[in-house]
């Protein structure tokens, strides 16, 4: 390589980047004969990059694979120059085959096309969500890993699933068509960054009702009066609520019924939730269901952060348990909620109205549930196991009067 060739980035690198002292580290350390593992804890970077900057950046002009400074230095800038031809644009077969996956049509076993329905392109999302596009619709990880199985010795059929989200999402990198996206199984014609993810928390929550602030007793289910909650949605926007107790998976459902003047006309923006299961709906029901409980089962109360909890620190006034929130996007975090939900929609299908079914109806299937034996209870009834923690706070408190 002619030393005239190599020059310093104009623009300093980030520490995201290994910089040219570190090369000449990295050179002088091979030399020495220490391994990649070791270059890497002397540098504080991943062995991975190490190893990666190694084979990239390498000198291979003489026939031999040697490691020098301003040669990988020179490899670097040279790769990092912007903009690139994206991958996608530059390669017909390939993008022609990721095009196949993403948008391909769905075909009878005898290889006749199955025409979904027809959605038109509004360039930014694919319409009314039960209109969704049919396609082979293959995400571009899959893409990404089964070209390594269709082609094992074509290097040139490789593409990274970022790559592919980029050419879908970016403007400028677009090689591929912007409506594609509506083949995605998310649907999205924008990308939502994973950072986000976690600032989604609601303006109601503060960090001292957070799960981890609950007390470690509801962790180990020891205690009973630990309570995890939710809706589960209908048609028309219709709910029910679920209380579901962690020790004895105990279940109370909660009635909501639609408020006078729903449906009568377009909504008030910042009016009262007609639908029944508003946060002042929520809380008179939770107060209303869980007071005829004795205080020691009225000890919390999980939910996810749904605006239909904004009243919650008046709910612990009123019905005397503390309310707990999950993580955004966490509901593994109340998993016997969930998983007492999935059991519900046999009984409440979802795309069903569910006001229609009155107090006494929703009554019935909560006893229906907690007779169910359960395997995790050594199957006795949820009904039974509550009754044994009634009669165990009775004893006590005689004794305790006693």
């Amino acid at each position: 390589m002619p030393t005239a060739m190599f020059r310093r980035s104009a623009k300093p690198l980030s520490g995201r980047y290994l910089s040219l002292t570190e090369r000449e580290e990295i050179a002088l350390l091979l030399v020495q004969g220490h391994g990649v593992c070791s270059i890497a804890r002397r540098l504080g970077r991943a062995a991975s990059t190490i190893s990666r900057e190694i084979r990239r950046n390498a000198a291979t002009r003489s026939g031999n694979f040697e490691y020098r400074a301003t040669t990988a230095q020179w490899h670097a800038e040279r790769a990092g120059l912007r903009p690139k031809v994206a991958k996608l644009a530059a390669n017909d077969t390939l993008r022609h085959w990721v095009e196949d996956r993403l948008s391909g049509a769905v075909a009878k076993p005898d290889d006749a096309p199955v025409t979904g329905p027809t959605v038109s392109w509004k360039g930014r999302r694919h319409g009314p969500r039960q209109n969704r596009r049919w396609s082979k619709a293959w995400s571009p990880e899959q893409i990404a890993s089964r070209l390594h199985i269709d082609f094992p010795d074509d290097d040139s059929m490789r593409i990274s699933h970022e790559a592919i989200y980029q050419a879908l999402f970016v403007q400028g990198r677009g090689a591929l068509r912007r409506e594609l996206s509506a083949c995605l199984r998310s649907g999205r014609a924008l990308r939502v960054p994973r950072a986000r993810i976690g600032q989604r928390g609601k303006g109601f929550v503060s960090p001292e009702i957070m799960i981890s602030e609950r007390p470690a007793e509801a962790d180990d289910r020891a205690v009973p009066g630990h309570w995890e909650g939710d809706l589960i949605l209908g048609l028309g926007s219709s709910a029910i609520g679920t209380l579901v107790e962690r020790t004895t998976r105990f279940t109370m459902l909660l009635h909501l019924p639609r408020m006078e003047g729903h449906g009568a006309g377009p909504g008030v923006k910042n009016g009262p939730a007609l639908a029944g299961h508003g946060a002042e709906a929520v809380r008179n029901a939770i107060t209303r269901t869980i007071v005829t409980l004795p205080e020691e089962l009225r000890r919390s109360i999980t939910w996810d952060q749904g605006a239909e909890m904004a009243q919650h620190a008046r709910l612990t006034v009123d019905a005397g348990v503390e309310v707990y929130f999950c993580d955004p996007q966490s509901p593994w975090q109340r998993g016997t909620n969930e998983n007492t939900n999935g059991l519900l929609r046999q009984y409440f299908p979802k795309g069903t109205d569910l006001s229609m079914h009155s107090a006494d109806t929703l009554a019935a299937v909560a006893a229906t549930l907690n007779g169910r034996p359960r395997k995790t209870l050594g199957w006795k009834t949820p009904a039974e196991a509550l009754d044994q923690c009634l009669e165990q706070i009775d004893r006590q408190r005689v004794a305790t009067t006693g």
